[in-house]
């Protein structure tokens, strides 16, 4: 006997919609801790830091990602705008920065469109270390 499709339990079915949020690379925070500079402070920190890549960048390149971040948002004139654009100033690392591109991406999304943030946010999205999507397999 075929049983047909509304007789059958949702959770029996498969979704026919693909999840496009489970392969995108996840952008993570940069952390605290930045590379040494000396040669005794890099052996040390490869002794007892986890992994090199671990390390944050470069503080010298907090003047570049911070002006990208205002170009982004030269077109657009709001107040929440110009409020954003005062916490980029004041933002003292890059950490601080990650934490506002959600606040950027709301206001692109709103001034412009939502594929406008997306493609301006994932240029930003180069200067903070990433991971690779985790496989469907994998327990969470």
């Amino acid at each position: 006997m075929i049983m047909s499709q509304q007789v059958l339990p949702r959770w029996g079915r498969r979704s026919r919609l693909a999840a496009p949020s489970s392969l995108r690379t996840e952008v993570c925070p940069p952390t605290l801790r930045h590379a040494p500079a000396g040669a005794w402070q890099r052996a040390m920190f490869w002794l007892l830091a986890p992994s090199p890549q671990d390390a944050a960048p470069a503080p010298n390149r907090m003047p570049a990602v911070r002006s990208e971040f205002t170009t982004l948002l030269a077109d657009i004139d709001s107040d929440e705008a110009c409020a954003l654009r005062r916490h980029i100033a004041e933002a003292r690392s890059l950490r601080d920065l990650w934490h506002l591109r959600s606040a950027a991406y709301r206001v692109i999304g709103l001034a412009h469109s939502q594929s406008v943030a997306d493609e301006r946010l994932a240029l930003l999205n180069r200067h903070f270390p990433t991971r690779a999507p985790r496989s469907q397999f994998a327990t969470l």
